[in-house]
């Protein structure tokens, strides 16, 4: 098995939970916030960024070496940039009613502190299989927090989930799921969640290391 292999699936793995960019590393927060009145918007700005994250992260590693160090940044974001507007472009042919209910959001994806972040400490940095691994978990993790968010928001506000009925006429929905309030209200309670767990996960391998020495 070659050296790297090991390397490779941490990289991946850790942006789905140990460095989650939303429950852990608590980063963008404005289309996390904007957007996830509904798990399908949720999922579409999800999948979205999804795409400039990877595309952009294996292109930056691509070209590394010929792109001057004075004007990374600048071309990070125009690489960003470009695939921004093949998302926009794309949402607005195949998919106009989402693509207007996220609005100004998709063009705002250039702004992401994660994209533009991930390029900057990671992609330039790594081989390019490390950054494609790298950039597949913590997208897919962004992923995963916005349908969680958008998903909890549908449920409790519309008693609904993707656009399914759930509950029959007689749920009464709590409409201020669906209002920036909610967003900020169903956040906070999932970031305590999962700082619940990772509390309790860190708890617990300290008590197994503390058995392993006692036992040695």
């Amino acid at each position: 098995m070659p050296k790297t292999q090991p390397d490779a699936y941490q990289e991946f793995f850790k942006g789905l939970w140990r460095e989650n960019p939303v429950f852990a590393q608590v980063l963008g927060m404005c289309p996390m916030l904007a957007v996830t009145n509904s798990a399908v918007n949720g999922m579409a700005m999800g999948l979205a960024t999804f795409f400039v994250l990877v595309a952009s992260s294996l292109l930056v590693a691509l070209l590394k070496r010929w792109i001057p160090r004075q004007v990374r940044i600048s071309s990070f974001i125009i690489i960003i940039a470009t695939f921004v507007t093949v998302t926009d472009y794309s949402l607005q042919a195949l998919v106009p009613a989402i693509h207007k209910e996220l609005g100004a959001f998709i063009p705002l994806i250039v702004a992401n502190c994660l994209i533009l972040g991930r390029q900057e400490a990671f992609a330039s940095r790594q081989p390019a299989r490390l950054a494609l691994m790298d950039a597949l978990g913590m997208a897919t993790g962004f992923l995963f927090a916005l349908v969680a968010l958008g998903s909890v928001r549908e449920i409790l506000g519309e008693g609904a989930l993707f656009g399914v009925d759930l509950f029959g006429p007689n749920f009464e929905p709590w409409v201020i799921m669906i209002l920036p309030p909610g967003g900020f209200l169903t956040l906070g309670l999932l970031l305590l969640f999962f700082s619940w767990l990772a509390e309790r996960r860190q708890k617990l391998a300290e008590r197994l290391a503390e058995m392993e020495v006692e036992g040695s």
